[in-house]
């Protein structure tokens, strides 16, 4: 099993202490990119998949990087949505 692979089983497990940075890179593989919503974004997130042109939008947790269980959830319904996992 691939390290992509083992990220993208551990989302779907829905661990408690999933991190943003653990989340970017299955995202990057499926063809998403960050893009930048501007200065007075703060801590709101988007990722776009160009191809389809779905955006997954969320807050960037902070201070600690660990995301919450809601956050986890939403990411795995729009990726089922997608059909890409």
């Amino acid at each position: 099993m691939t390290r992509k692979e083992k990220l993208i089983n551990r989302l779907l497990r829905k661990p408690r202490d999933f991190t943003y940075s653990e989340l970017e890179k299955p995202l990057s593989n499926f063809g998403y990119e960050e893009i930048n919503t501007g200065k007075t974004a703060g801590s709101r997130r988007a990722f776009i998949k160009k191809e389809t042109n779905h955006i997954i939008r969320l807050h960037k947790p902070h201070p600690k990087p660990v995301l919450k269980l809601y956050q986890v959830e939403y990411i795995i319904n729009e990726l089922n949505k997608e059909k890409l996992i």
